[in-house]
């Protein structure tokens, strides 16, 4: 006698916690995967979605620089001085 370890469950009892075994692993692994990874670029920070300000104030001093609206001397002036706070 099993001592009603046969409810009537049959195959499906061994499928049911097959599959049941399979989503808990597969949950485990995806967490896993998703702290490893930690988060992309695109998603922002603390400080902002380009990094922290001074960050974002030399990528436009970059820019001007590049567009022709500061020469040289200007631009190395204005770095240096981002660059000193």
């Amino acid at each position: 006698m099993m001592y009603g370890w046969n409810d009537g469950w049959g195959i499906w009892g061994w499928v049911l916690m097959a599959l049941m075994m399979l989503i808990f692993w597969g949950g485990v692994v995806t967490v896993v995967i998703l702290l490893v990874r930690g988060r992309g670029p695109e998603l922002p920070g603390p400080s902002g979605p380009y990094g922290a300000p001074h960050d974002e104030a030399e990528r436009i001093l970059n820019e001007r620089f590049a567009r022709g609206e500061i020469d040289e001397t200007e631009f190395a002036a204005r770095r240096a001085a981002l660059r000193r706070k």
